[in-house]
């Protein structure tokens, strides 16, 4: 075969591979430059924070455990890890985070709820102790109707029995235990969470925290139906009335006919 008809084998060049290899690198430029610029720009800083439900906890508060505030970013801390700091404040039951972009979170907070109060611990402000249903005990500014819960006396603060029985009144609804107006511990050997609850229908009851709940209905159906007296609700039930007082007559004062 003549030299002149042999074909000739140019070499490729990688243009298009090149090409494609400046335009990647471009784009991954691009949106580094495009984060930086975002994450540094307002848009990404949190710019309004709200807490709903909150009684017992001022905001201050609420943004110290949280650990956000205005201003700071909003993507470092999720609605997860918000809900978990919240919780660790004793009164605060359940935690809901809505975050809404750009910048705004949204906290509705759910506190236990009160079931009692003490009695004698005032401070300079007049302001009362509320028990809750964990137990936990918390100041209130605005002092309540003393009707609307029972007082709890002579409850020692680290008394294993207080969290317990702050438990059983929460399962219990408000109209059993409205009557109920003050509660003292009054433990024995054989009922060591033994307690008696006086009325504002001039009951005296005698009963152990782990038996309230299934006894306090029969507590109303006996306070409802008889005269004031000593009501007790162990293992057996038993009702006593009080002896109505007697008038003395006054020995110095004679009458005298004549």
């Amino acid at each position: 075969m003549p030299k002149s008809n042999v074909p000739v084998l140019k070499k490729a060049r990688p243009k298009m591979r090149t090409s494609r290899k400046i335009i990647g690198i471009l784009f991954l430029l691009f949106l580094v430059l495009g984060a930086i610029l975002f994450f540094r720009s307002q848009m990404s800083k949190i710019s309004e924070i709200s807490f709903q439900g909150s009684t017992y906890t001022t905001q201050e508060e609420l943004l110290h455990k949280s650990g956000i505030a205005v201003g700071g970013s909003y993507f470092s801390i999720s609605a997860e890890t918000l809900s978990t700091r919240l919780k660790q404040i004793p009164s605060i039951d359940k935690v809901k985070v809505d975050k809404q972009f750009p910048g705004v979170i949204h906290i509705s907070i759910v506190e236990y709820p009160a079931v009692a109060y003490s009695i004698g611990k005032e401070d300079i402000n007049g302001s009362l102790q509320a028990f809750l249903a964990n137990g936990t005990q918390v100041i209130i500014a605005n002092t309540p109707s003393m009707l609307e819960k029972p007082i709890l006396t002579n409850w020692g603060a680290k008394d294993a029995n207080l969290a317990k029985l702050c438990a059983v009144l929460a399962t219990i609804p408000k109209e059993l235990t409205s009557d109920i107006s003050e509660i003292v511990p009054s433990p024995t050997l054989s009922y060591p969470d033994r307690i008696k609850m006086y009325t504002r229908s001039h009951f005296e009851i005698i009963t152990a925290i782990s038996m309230l709940s299934s006894k306090v209905e029969y507590l109303n159906s006996i306070v409802e139906s008889q005269q004031p007296g000593t009501l007790t609700m162990l293992d057996a039930d038993s009702y006593v009335p009080f002896v109505p007082e007697t008038k003395q007559e006054d020995p110095q004062k004679e009458t005298t006919n004549q």
